[in-house]
């Protein structure tokens, strides 16, 4: 399975802080995973903001953009869906990743619609924390279960060794 072509997909409901979206594209380009933004969104992308922001990755993201949330489930119809979320019983390390599986994280401020995550109990995950804490940032959830999924898949098409600049390991 280590070199077996998996897909992994991130979205992102309604996204709120730009900074935050930027860091989850940064992850998905440097994972290969596919970076699906769900509006409204409480900022907007253009290619002036892209290059002035200085996300020299963006290029190199496969993005895909929905007007709302129907839309996002309409055309995903069927696929693997893995809602994050505090409110969530099961702990995200706990949960198989399906080929094709759909990390869906909620906005900034609430979250996924608790009709959403009451609709889909099996599917629902969340990341351990301590109890007096409200959330992590949304970036490093995303980064927590992006990397949890590929790690379970043998992290397929990354690699898995670092090179020194001036001098080798052997030295």
């Amino acid at each position: 399975m280590e070199n077996e072509y998996r897909q992994l997909n991130v979205a992102l409901i309604e996204p709120e802080i730009p900074q935050n979206t930027g860091n989850i594209a940064r992850t998905c380009a440097a994972t290969g995973a596919r970076l699906h933004l769900v509006g409204p969104m409480g900022f907007e992308i253009t290619e002036r903001r892209v290059r002035r922001a200085g996300l020299d990755y963006w290029d190199k993201l496969d993005i895909t953009y929905y007007g709302s949330t129907a839309e996002f489930f309409e055309k995903n119809k069927g696929a693997p869906f893995y809602y994050f979320s505090t409110k969530a019983r099961r702990a995200h390390s706990d949960t198989e990743y399906e080929n094709g599986a759909f990390l869906v994280f909620g906005k900034e401020t609430k979250g996924l619609p608790e009709e959403l995550l009451k609709a889909n109990p099996d599917s629902c995950v969340r990341i351990p924390m301590r109890g007096e804490i409200r959330s992590l940032n949304l970036s490093n959830s995303v980064a927590v279960g992006v990397f949890e999924a590929l790690r379970q898949w043998g992290y397929p098409r990354l690699s898995s060794e670092g090179r020194l600049h001036e001098l080798s390991w052997d030295d």
